[in-house]
């Protein structure tokens, strides 16, 4: 099991990114949480197997539509389990 820690940066707020991670996360199977930055970037937390968070990550490059991705920052760490229990659109 992996921890995914990222920042998506671009045009990625304001069109409707946050809900289109936690979509994407869910019908993946993972867990964890995406948030807006003041910066204008999006962060988020996933937690999930080696494949699953491969599958989120190339989800994250593409964005949903109105989106504009231009950097998928991203570190990723061993987890003995998901500290979470669903995926959370935090404000």
């Amino acid at each position: 099991m992996l921890m995914l820690r990222a920042v998506v940066r671009g045009r990625v707020q304001g069109v409707g990114f946050r809900y289109f991670v936690q979509r994407r996360a869910e019908s993946i199977g993972l867990t964890g949480w995406v948030k807006n930055l003041y910066s204008g970037d999006v962060q988020l937390e996933a937690c999930g197997s080696d494949e699953q968070v491969s599958a989120l990550i190339e989800e994250l490059r593409k964005g949903p539509p109105m989106s504009d991705v231009s950097d998928v920052e991203y570190s990723t760490e061993p987890a003995d389990k998901s500290p979470f229990l669903s995926f959370d659109v935090r404000f």
